[in-house]
């Protein structure tokens, strides 16, 4: 059966306090509940306004401006985030979710908006860890429900549970974990920030991922409309004109 999404009466207060005067007539609007994690900079995160920004963050306001839809954000690290739209609290998520086959037998995705590459990194001083081979029985610090805890897993890594890649590094920089795995752009960005961090760039895969938006299964309909605006994004530039303002170089293809 086709979900629906929230619809919201400007005027709904005065319905619900039997104040509406006659000859009024309510104007709704549609909102689109983006769910996505509010701490994975430079793609979801809180600038010092508290605002919500980022890559993803500005792709999904984008789209939801193409297909006619005001946007509330329901933002929560990684493993809450998911619960929320298992419970179906938002309708889509925009948090560089990628597309697996695996995720694809629960949920629905868009078109890509993004591709990564998978990256091994380790403490500076570590210099027993020189690619994934070494991972085996080494500790890596992860998300555990992201396809990169899967990819450590298949390394034979131990998982160590974080709520992030900003934590993972962490626990990577002072010994907590031998290694992280996590997509090239979030790395760079992170050393960007934090230049003095103890961390290096072990491997990069030759493998791209790509990442589209999540939705939940048998809406055709808002999936149709979400690709069709996230193509004229890609199609007018704007997609590359918003990874060039995070990473100095496009991320959309």
């Amino acid at each position: 059966m086709k979900k629906k999404l929230i619809l919201v009466s400007a005027l709904a207060g005065l319905f619900l306090l039997g104040g509406c005067q006659s000859g009024s007539s309510a104007t709704e609007e549609k909102v689109i509940r983006v769910g996505t994690e509010g701490t994975y900079a430079p793609f979801s995160y809180r600038d010092e306004q508290n605002e919500l920004v980022g890559y993803d963050v500005e792709v999904a306001k984008a789209v939801a401006e193409k297909i006619g839809y005001q946007v509330e954000f329901v933002d929560a690290p990684w493993d809450s985030m998911l619960a929320a739209f298992d419970a179906e609290k938002s309708d889509v998520i925009f948090n560089q979710v990628s597309i697996t086959d695996e995720r694809k037998e629960k949920y629905d995705f868009t078109i890509p908006y993004s591709v990564s590459h998978a990256s091994l990194i380790t403490n500076e001083q570590d210099d027993t860890i020189t690619s994934f081979a070494d991972l085996k029985g080494k500790k890596s610090a992860q998300s555990l429900t992201s396809n990169y805890a899967v990819l450590a897993e298949e390394y034979g890594a131990e998982l160590v549970s974080t709520d992030g890649f900003s934590k993972s590094a962490e626990l990577v920089a002072n010994g907590q974990a031998d290694a992280t795995l996590n997509d090239d752009v979030t790395y760079y960005d992170y050393i960007n920030q934090q230049p003095d961090a103890p961390l290096k760039l072990v491997q990069v895969s030759d493998e791209t991922t790509e990442v589209g938006a999540m939705l939940h299964k048998g809406n055709d309909e808002l999936i149709e409309e979400i690709n069709q605006a996230l193509q004229e994004l890609k199609d007018d530039g704007t997609l590359t004109e918003l990874s060039t303002k995070y990473f100095d170089k496009d991320i959309s293809k």
